[in-house]
């Protein structure tokens, strides 16, 4: 039995229709609040499940020999701020833990490319990088950091535990709008009148799936994969979805200073009054400033792994926000 915490989001989701799709049998667990239709229920083992509940993960890992674990808020804004670190990290911890218990063979934990920068790892391959608390950018950074530091530390220890980081997801079904969605929403939607201009490295989400599959079956305890695609920029992201949408490319480039100004208000209002996901936040726009550009060929070279283009990815995407009605 393998084991998908986590199966009902963006990566996740494409993740359990990959394993279906291979006839493997897979249960999922997912938080009570979580919306799983999108998933194949009638081939799944679905479990209704807070990580954070010690006596319910410890049942869903019975009997896994496989576990990936992605369960994780992925936002960079609550209004508990603590949360993050009781689900991204603490919560995480305890699946691993539970599932180490239960006898699981191989662990996948699912990090995050926002933890890495490739402008201090003195010229070192950023898949053998170790990083600091000090390096962390804000609370949802460091919640992630920890966990992958633990899981670190357990394959150390000789557990057999695998992570990887998969860059910035695009692509079909993110129902849930990770950041990089909800910016391409809005943008498609004529809603972004000024960008913030900044490097990153784009995967479509069905090759960052993919690449968890093969690291379960290649990837070595005590490495970390980048699963990664193509470096691009922001402002060349928005002219690819100008192109497809019809839409005008912003006029303004936004300053940092006045971006992180923006951050701090919408933060602010949000925490006091709208209690909604602001549009900017302080650590999305302070992450601008990382060098988020990767070279992931060492990894997708020991995986076996070959990525879609940015524009293919971008395309289906645009297609899916029409299905959605989003656009």
């Amino acid at each position: 039995m393998i084991l998908v915490t986590g199966g009902g989001g963006f990566i996740g989701s494409h993740l359990v229709h990959q394993l279906v799709r291979d006839n493997q049998p897979v249960r999922v667990l997912e938080h009570p609040s979580a919306q799983v239709d999108h998933l194949p229920v009638q081939s799944i083992e679905l479990v209704r499940a807070d990580i954070r509940d010690t006596a319910a993960v410890r049942q869903a890992v019975r009997g896994c020999d496989s576990v990936y674990h992605l369960a994780a808020d992925p936002n960079l804004w609550r209004r508990d701020r603590k949360e993050f670190d009781a689900i991204n990290h603490v919560g995480a911890v305890q699946v691993m833990r539970e599932s180490l218990d239960a006898g699981a063979t191989r662990i996948v934990y699912v990090s995050t490319e926002s933890i890495l920068t490739s402008a201090n790892s003195k010229g070192g391959a950023v898949e053998s990088v170790r990083f600091r608390e000090q390096d962390m950018i804000g609370p949802y950074c460091l919640s992630k950091f920890r966990a992958e530091r633990a899981a670190f530390e357990l394959a150390q220890q000789g557990a057999p535990v695998i992570v990887c980081s998969p860059t910035l997801p695009i692509g079909p079904g993110d129902r849930k709008q990770t950041p990089p969605t909800r910016l391409a929403v809005a943008f498609c939607r004529g809603k972004v009148p000024a960008y913030l201009d900044c490097h990153f490295n784009l995967i479509d989400v069905r090759d960052a799936a993919d690449g968890l599959v093969r690291a379960m079956h290649r990837g070595r305890p005590g490495v970390r994969y980048l699963i990664g695609g193509h470096n691009t920029r922001l402002v060349h992201w928005l002219e690819l979805l100008a192109t497809m949408t019809n839409r005008p490319m912003p006029r303004r480039r936004v300053p940092y200073a006045l971006a992180l100004t923006a951050g701090w208000f919408s933060e602010l209002w949000a925490d006091t009054v709208s209690h909604r996901m602001p549009m900017a936040t302080v650590t999305g726009v302070r992450l601008t400033k990382r060098t988020m550009s990767f070279d992931p060929s060492a990894s997708l070279k020991e995986l076996g792994l070959q990525t879609r283009s940015v524009e293919e990815s971008t395309r289906d995407a645009v297609n899916w926000y029409r299905q959605e009605g989003w656009i």
